[in-house]
């Protein structure tokens, strides 16, 4: 697989911010999930502003997504 010998040539920098960069995305793509299901938010917005948060934010995960897949090439 090509993403595998990427990630053996590249410098223990190179792959600690590579493993970085997949933690913010789960997180981002987390947060936004959670906006969408959690019920109770401890903050007082409207559902219809949660889903408009959560929506930026999955659509910021898919963008880093993009930036680090074209990093890797």
């Amino acid at each position: 697989m090509k993403i595998f010998q990427n990630f053996k040539q590249k410098s223990p920098q190179q792959r600690f911010l590579f493993v970085l960069g997949l933690v913010f995305l789960g997180l981002y793509v987390f947060l936004g999930v959670t906006l969408f299901v959690w019920k109770s938010v401890p903050v007082e917005i409207s559902y219809s502003r949660r889903v408009i948060l959560g929506v930026i934010l999955i659509v910021y995960a898919a963008i880093r997504f993009v930036r680090l897949q074209q990093s890797q090439e």
